[in-house]
């Protein structure tokens, strides 16, 4: 009954917003102007669409805002006045009483505020959908003091969430009832990582320990800056951190006349997104521009400054491999290889024909290469995935919505910050070094190295192993494997030397391939 209440609430605020007229009118059907007509009887419809879309966005809860998020990325897709406005949502959702966040911060610590901090700014910097951030100054043992971000959770989000992914999951149950095509999409399995990564949002102390893990994951690279965790002041509904200074990465304009280099900027967020998935597996996944600042402190001038940890992406190993041969298959124009590597993982069915989907692929990808983002019509190419994967049967991959979504984020901010960026020629020799790192002799010595120890532990129990696999499941040839199993106990320290020798021949094979540079693709 819950989820019926929460759908007509649902219904109610679209139509007190007037959003049923952003689809409405762009049908030319007299019925549903006529209903639109009925449905707006009295309402005030005097505001700006855009602000009539963020104010319902708002109002529905935090999955919409964050879907607005998103959305305010899109600026190719959307009308700029609709684009600004939805951008609000990004870090001035409005705040939740500050009395509130001073009592969930006493409650956590079960100490009064004044004890802990020598300043506590009342004010929110910072409103988002989940939290709300308070600038304070630190108090330690020692009497000294440091500048630091409070993050407070919003009072209630479990309940409301609970309702809206409630509605979610009856919704995405009716469309596979009713649809083919929805249920090729997955609609259950796409709200049950929805459900998962909102639930993980609710707990500030696993969003801690997220940052801490990319702080060190980047502390390499020098291209971005992630703030530091005060461990002794962290809790499910509050977390401290190091205070974070820069210029938010959408006043391009406030960012060029300090001097920042946009161009080499927005090819460092291109670098630094495809570290984080290809070499780590491990991203942050809600890179929309209320979380991204850029510093212009003379000791990290032009560097990233990231915030907001909440939302973080991880892949394994086959999901990095599979997704790096396939951007590599597409920066070389490789069609055929991006046809074989789909039909090798699953995703579309085995019987599918090499040549047709290689010939689909090349069609929607050609006209986009070697071409500026401002000339490429995302909106076109969307479109003309989507019908392609309709005919191949294309299913979608649940674990990887959250890098998808990433991905438009990122697309996102280069068009923002440079619309000449390339993204395939700025990204094509980053991934040929990291397959060769992880294919090529790097990766071949690495593997070795790694597993030589496992294999050393695991080569003296060899002969209890195929011991007991005699004894369990006899076959025709045990005759030939026991006399095998009596061979290896006379000669195991000599098995071992054989092993190890043959590693060297094979590292020496390697040494000489890098010698002569063989290139391995």
């Amino acid at each position: 009954m819950t989820r019926y209440l929460r759908g007509i609430a649902i219904i109610w605020v679209a139509l007190r917003y007037g959003l049923d007229e952003l689809v409405l009118n762009s049908f030319q059907r007299p019925w549903l102007s006529s209903t639109a007509r009925v449905l707006s009887f009295g309402r005030d419809l005097s505001a700006p669409r855009g602000q009539r879309l963020r104010q319902a966005l708002e109002h529905l809860g935090p999955i919409f805002v964050k879907f607005g998020q998103v959305l305010s990325t899109r600026r190719d897709l959307l009308p700029a006045d609709v684009a600004d406005e939805l951008a609000r949502l990004q870090d001035r959702v409005p705040p939740f009483d500050s009395a509130v966040a001073i009592a969930t911060v006493e409650r956590a610590f079960r100490r009064p505020v004044d004890s802990i901090f020598a300043s506590f700014e009342r004010v929110p910097v910072a409103s988002a959908s989940i939290a709300q951030v308070h600038f304070a100054t630190l108090k330690d043992r020692y009497g000294q003091t440091r500048d630091v971000a409070v993050k407070v959770l919003r009072p209630g989000m479990l309940t409301v969430i609970e309702k809206d992914l409630s509605l979610l999951r009856m919704m995405a149950g009716w469309l596979e009832t009713v649809s083919k095509e929805a249920r090729r999409l997955k609609p259950r399995e796409v709200v049950a990582e929805f459900d998962k990564y909102l639930h993980d949002e609710l707990d500030l102390v696993r969003e801690a320990a997220c940052a801490a893990q990319l702080r060190r994951n980047m502390a390499g690279l020098n291209l971005v800056l992630i703030p530091e965790m005060f461990w002794d002041f962290c809790h499910p509904d509050v977390i401290v951190m190091e205070r974070m200074i820069g210029v938010p990465i959408s006043q391009v304009a406030r960012l060029r006349e300090a001097g920042v280099n946009i161009p080499q900027l927005a090819r460092d967020g291109v670098t630094i997104f495809f570290t984080q998935v290809f070499r780590d597996g491990f991203f942050h996944a809600d890179m929309h521009p209320g979380n991204i600042q850029v510093s212009i402190q003379p000791a990290t001038f032009g560097r990233y400054i990231s915030l907001d940890f909440g939302i973080i992406g991880t892949l394994t190993e086959h999901d990095k491999e599979y997704l790096a041969q396939n951007f590599t298959a597409f920066f070389r124009r490789d069609y055929k290889r991006v046809a074989q590597l789909h039909i090798e993982s699953g995703w579309v069915p085995a019987a599918t024909r090499v040549d047709e989907l290689e010939a689909a692929v090349r069609t929607v990808c050609e006209p986009y290469f070697d071409r500026p983002l401002k000339e490429i019509s995302l909106g076109l190419l969307l479109m003309r995935l989507f019908q392609t994967s309709r005919r191949f049967q294309v299913e979608i991959q649940p674990q990887l919505v959250l890098l998808q979504k990433t991905l438009l984020n990122i697309e996102g901010l280069g068009r923002q910050l440079d619309p000449e960026l390339d993204l395939w020629s700025t990204a094509k020799p980053f991934l040929e070094k990291w397959m060769m790192e992880q294919v090529g002799p790097q990766g071949l010595i690495k593997e070795l190295r790694d597993q030589a120890p496992r294999y050393a532990k695991m080569l003296p129990d060899l002969p209890r192993l195929l011991h007991d696999y005699l004894a369990q499941k006899p076959t025709d040839h045990r005759r030939e494997l026991a006399q095998l199993l009596a061979e290896q106990k006379r000669t195991n320290k000599l098995l071992q030397g054989i092993v190890y020798g043959g590693f060297g021949f094979v590292l020496g094979l390697i040494v000489m391939q890098m010698i002569v540079r063989i290139r391995l693709f």
